[in-house]
């Protein structure tokens, strides 16, 4: 769970549009790190969704809950990391993004997690290039994770941040994971679509 919101922009889960301008922003900060360039290396990159978060928290539940819905559909070269039944949480996000990046080497990693923030954007979607420090709003020591990042506000932070993810409404996590899963999803098929048209002007 990350703590607040950066001032770069952000997406509305009650925009109708919001799972296009994510996927948009996907897309583009992919190709700001040069990973859907046609004519590098990095097109045969695998891609590591690190969703992060934990099942027995309602606001923290997001990562998951993204996990789950992008293994629905089973993308060739994606790999998924954190769901409900085996989360990646702060006990053991070191271990699985070591093995992660064991079984993947050079895998272009995108890190999922909730946050907190101000009252006005809960219910708001950031993409980002980079990684983000899950746990800081919990005062957790954890690694840095991601190429790039989304987050989703999920409650406001500030005072007992534990408490204020406990309590915090489902319904407003869910239409957030909905919005991101299809937007990397769409994101995600983009990039496939471009690595079989490049292995097709190989051949």
């Amino acid at each position: 769970m990350r703590v607040y919101l950066s001032n770069k922009g952000y997406f509305k889960s009650d925009d109708k549009l919001a799972t296009f301008k994510v996927a948009r922003a996907i897309s583009a900060t992919m190709e700001t790190a040069g990973f859907r360039n046609r004519t590098s290396i990095t097109r045969e990159r695998p891609i590591v969704a690190m969703c992060i978060g934990t099942d027995r928290s309602t606001g923290d539940s997001l990562g998951p809950l993204v996990g789950d819905m992008l293994l629905k559909w089973k993308m060739n070269g994606v790999h998924v990391y954190g769901t409900l039944e085996n989360p990646v949480h702060a006990r053991n996000l070191e271990e699985t993004l070591l093995k992660a990046l064991a079984l993947h080497p050079q895998a272009f990693l995108v890190a999922i997690d909730a946050s907190l923030g101000a009252i006005d954007h809960v219910g708001c979607i950031s993409v980002g290039d980079g990684p983000i420090k899950p746990g800081a709003g919990l005062k957790k020591e954890l690694p840095a994770v991601g190429d790039m990042h989304i987050t989703g506000v999920v409650n406001t932070g500030g005072f007992m941040d534990f408490l204020v993810l406990q309590s915090t409404r489902l319904s407003v996590v869910m239409k957030m994971a909905d919005i991101i899963a299809r937007g990397l999803h769409m994101a995600f098929n983009e990039y496939s679509s471009i690595n079989f048209q490049d292995t097709c002007n190989v051949l």
